[in-house]
């Protein structure tokens, strides 16, 4: 089955949006979440690869009209990257204040697109589209192998791993990102991008994502600094 994410926005959209993304990692660094600042970062560039890299260069299934394809899969890649990315890994951290954080950015994605949309109507159209049909099956692949990997862990052990837990979070936040793109007008009116990304897309990085969250939480806290042995955090109890 082939299903073909499209959007279409104009060029205040991304500097609109860029202005977004360089606020939030400001308030993150303000507010001492560092660790966060530094995935959100990674996670864009992961993206970039996977989209410039992979969908664009080696399978050929990203298409973009109305811009240099590099600079602007390099701005959504980071875009989406750095806000999925932080978002997921401050719920992982059960941050008190993810209500705060939740609200923050899709505020941020509903003001973004209304915004171009009311001021940058002379500036010019961007239209992007990506097939899916030829990689989905990979994706689910990848998926089935991530929360295999927990399944087991909670069979062999004896502290169990909240899995739905996890998978609501990979997809509330695909689910909340698809949803912004969907009422704003910017993502074609279709309903099978939205479902299917929101049960995959995101969702297939979500086991590793734990792991690595647990893993790296485990000797740092979010501004960086190094947990002492014998003392765990309050935070990190939470998230053991």
């Amino acid at each position: 089955m082939e299903v073909i994410p499209a959007r279409e926005f104009n060029e205040l959209f991304v500097w609109i949006d860029i202005a977004f993304i360089v606020s939030l990692a400001i308030i993150l660094i303000y507010t001492k979440r560092y660790v966060a600042a530094i995935v959100g970062v990674l996670g864009g560039v992961l993206y970039f690869i996977v989209d410039y890299g992979i969908f664009y260069l080696a399978l050929g299934t990203r298409v973009v009209t109305g811009a240099d394809t590099f600079w602007l899969l390099l701005w959504m890649s980071m875009s989406y990257g750095f806000t999925n990315f932080v978002w997921i890994w401050l719920w992982l951290d059960r941050d008190k204040r993810t209500f705060e954080w939740s609200a923050l950015i899709i505020a941020g994605w509903l003001c973004v697109a209304l915004l171009s949309q009311n001021f940058g109507t002379q500036m010019g159209a961007i239209t992007t589209t990506r097939g899916t049909g030829s990689y989905h099956g990979v994706m689910a692949l990848i998926m089935f192998v991530g929360y295999a990997i927990l399944i087991v862990r909670n069979i062999k052990g004896d502290k169990r791993i909240s899995i739905p837990w996890i998978l609501a979070i990979g997809v509330l936040v695909q689910f909340a990102w698809e949803g912004v793109l969907l009422v704003t007008g910017v993502r074609s009116m279709q309903t099978m991008p939205i479902i299917l990304g929101s049960l995959i897309e995101t969702n297939l990085g979500l086991p590793y994502l734990f792991l690595i969250h647990r893993a790296v939480m485990g000797r740092r806290n979010e501004d960086l600094t190094r947990i002492l042995e014998n003392a765990p955090s309050e935070k990190n109890v939470k998230s053991a």
